[in-house]
């Protein structure tokens, strides 16, 4: 990160100076603001943190509760938001408090009438990311949401017992064309209600939204009729995979999986409880924590289990449903008026939680969502973009509930349906399906977002319209080893990696120089025709450049002046957009992602960290128009 850019500031330099008007409620609750966001869940919490950034976005986030959560629910942080948390700065601490998952194991009914271990496989593959698939309550990862919010620009915090009651849109106003009604829900004020106008209001407020009925929505899908208990417990065992992730399947008690927890000793268990009627619900069978634990018992033995604590635990019944819309536009008007209303994560998907996919699609929803909210509010962007959100969150969302239909069949099938040597089907399937469970299969189809142009023959490596892949790189100015990903941040900006060619240094002649000319001076670049007058050239589309060559075999001071540039109130030199190849390693990153050594190549990347285009370095048209189909002129 860096800091000290308008002047040396002492003290933690993740807290960002207040900026005027920062979140103020000495005199009540707004009667206007840009965004309303309804529900501080995973989702809720990833989008206001992103738009708490932004000082001239007046942001609100509203929760039922009484304040933040503090235990149960999701646990799961697949890779690909461990990605996404290193833009946030916080992903180095979920490493240090969460628990690793290195390895799954699987487990079967023995000759014995008992269990036992019939395999054990990678939990993730070598190589997919820089990241690992970990384990924290999630309440933690609320807990990190909410500093940033706090120590933003505008030091946003939210507006806790209240809840999105009702809403109406006039689409036909300029602004604040949605009226929301507020119920609170604190104890002695219930049921009052206030009212907030709002330019745009995302639903993040769960399978029941108010948001998503207010707008028409409907979640479809199917029951599995089955009820699953979870569990987060502190208990004794001689059960030997207590601090692994276990698949567990007995001859006539049915299936549990086990998940070690943060800490040391906490474990959760998801437990298969009992089949239900066809109009029957998981509360009229009176199951309690006691159900649940006496079902693990028999599942585990002879394995001995002595709960010491119940610390968390809920019984629910599989559903997989899907909203067939993510906003409040109808179809037959997606080309007249543009989205007011959005959903995200349980308001418009929901699934099991076998997966550990819930959390994670939710932070997805969002982190696609708050930079294109950003970019219409800030006026770099139409409105229209925001028609993209649907479109494409809609598509991932549509993966998740089909793969997690199969997977819970999978998880809770009674005996093996084929005969196979070796790994059991779970297992077979649990390794089949590990790009998904990382979270890295997201692929967004092409748009004015991902270009249908792109050539991909230049970098093989970096797919498009899927995430991009970081890979090791030196930094020229310091020397420092570090992933090229990390100097992304979650600050809605556009980045372009310029990956030079084999002879090129960065000197005249040479093609990153001409690009780099190209953008910081002729009229129809980019950056110049995106980028507000008086801003840094960097506060739009963010331009680094990788090269080849060792780092002791380049000059800083001979790049150039785009890679160097001057920024802030003192035109301080900007030192971290240079980076080198890292040959301490078997391979480069030119030799990892598949770029051409030859010619290099201009890598195109979204906000949300997604591939937009690959384009030849000296293809200053296609990229003009490109960024022409999306951002607005500044100028």
């Amino acid at each position: 990160m860096q800091f000290h850019l308008n002047g040396f500031r002492p003290g933690d330099p993740d807290i960002h100076a207040a900026a005027p008007g920062a979140h103020d409620r000495t005199n009540g609750l707004p009667r206007t603001v840009d965004v309303l966001i309804a529900g501080c869940g995973p989702a809720g919490l990833c989008l206001a943190a992103q738009l708490a950034g932004v000082p001239s976005i007046r942001t609100m986030i509203v929760e039922p509760k009484m304040g933040p959560m503090e235990k149960g629910q999701a646990d799961g942080i697949n890779v690909r938001s461990m990605e996404m948390f290193q833009a946030f700065g916080f992903a180095e601490k979920v490493k240090r408090e969460s628990v690793w998952i290195n390895e799954a194991t699987f487990w079967t009914p023995g000759g014995d009438g008992g269990i036992t271990r019939v395999g054990r496989v990678q939990d993730v593959p070598e190589g997919i990311s820089e990241m690992p698939h970990v384990l924290l309550n999630q309440a933690r990862v609320h807990d990190m949401f909410l500093d940033v919010m706090k120590n933003a620009p505008t030091r946003l915090v939210p507006d806790y017992g209240l809840k999105v009651a009702d809403l109406t849109i006039d689409p036909d106003a300029s602004e604040y064309p949605v009226t929301v009604t507020l119920e609170h829900t604190a104890p002695g004020n219930e049921g009052q209600t206030e009212t907030v106008r709002a330019n745009y209001v995302v639903g993040c407020d769960g399978a029941r939204s108010n948001v998503r009925r207010a707008i028409g929505g409907a979640l479809h899908g199917d029951a599995a009729h089955h009820a699953w208990g979870v569990i987060d417990m502190l208990a004794v065992t001689d059960f030997p995979d207590w601090r692994m992730k276990a698949f567990v399947r007995s001859q006539a008690e049915g299936t549990l999986m086990v998940l070690p927890r943060e800490g040391g000793h906490l474990v959760r268990l998801y437990v298969e409880l009992d089949r239900l009627g066809e109009d029957e619900r998981v509360a009229d069978r009176g199951m309690d924590e006691n159900t649940i634990i006496d079902k693990a018992q028999r599942i585990f033995a002879p394995y001995r289990l002595d709960v010491k604590e119940t610390v968390w635990w809920s019984i629910y019944e599989v559903g997989h449903r899907l909203t067939d819309k993510f906003d409040d536009v109808p179809h037959d008007q997606i080309t007249t008026r543009a989205p007011r209303v959005m959903l995200a994560g349980d308001a418009c998907h929901t699934h099991s939680p076998k997966a550990g996919q819930g959390m994670n699609v939710s932070m997805g929803d969002t982190f696609n969502l708050g930079w294109k909210l950003i970019s219409v509010l800030t006026g770099r962007s139409e409105a229209s973009l925001l028609h993209s959100y649907s479109s494409e969150r809609l598509a991932a969302a549509k993966g998740l509930v089909d793969f997690d239909h199969k997977w819970s069949r999978v998880v809770g099938e009674k005996t093996e349906t084929e005969e196979t040597a070796g790994l059991p089907k779970v297992a077979r399937e649990f390794v089949n399906n590990l790009p998904f469970t990382c979270g890295l299969t997201v692929e967004y189809a092409p748009s004015a977002l991902t270009s249908a142009d792109a050539r991909q023959d230049l970098a093989t490596g970096f797919d498009i319209g899927m995430r991009f892949h970081s890979a090791p790189v030196i930094r020229l100015a310091d020397a420092k080893p570090m992933h090229l990903g990390h100097c992304v941040e979650a600050d809605a900006r556009w980045r372009l990696f310029a990956f030079a060619g084999a002879a090129d240094t960065g000197a005249e002649g040479g093609a990153i120089a001409a690009l780099c000319r190209y953008l910081d001076s002729d009229p129809a670049s980019p950056i110049l025709r995106h980028t507000p007058k008086g801003a840094d050239l960097d506060s739009v589309i963010d331009t680094r450049a990788v090269f080849q060559q060792g780092f002791r075999e380049l000059a800083f001071e001979a790049m150039p002046a785009l890679l160097r540039p001057a920024t802030g109130i003192y035109a301080l030199t900007d030192y971290e957009k240079v980076f080198c190849a890292d040959h301490s390693g078997d391979q480069d990153i030119f030799a990892m992602r598949g770029i051409n050594r030859q010619t290099g190549c201009l890598v195109v990347m979204r906000p949300d960290q997604h591939v937009a285009h690959i384009l030849p370095l000296d293809d200053f048209a296609g990229l003009s128009a490109f960024f022409a189909g999306i951002l607005r002129s500044a100028n």
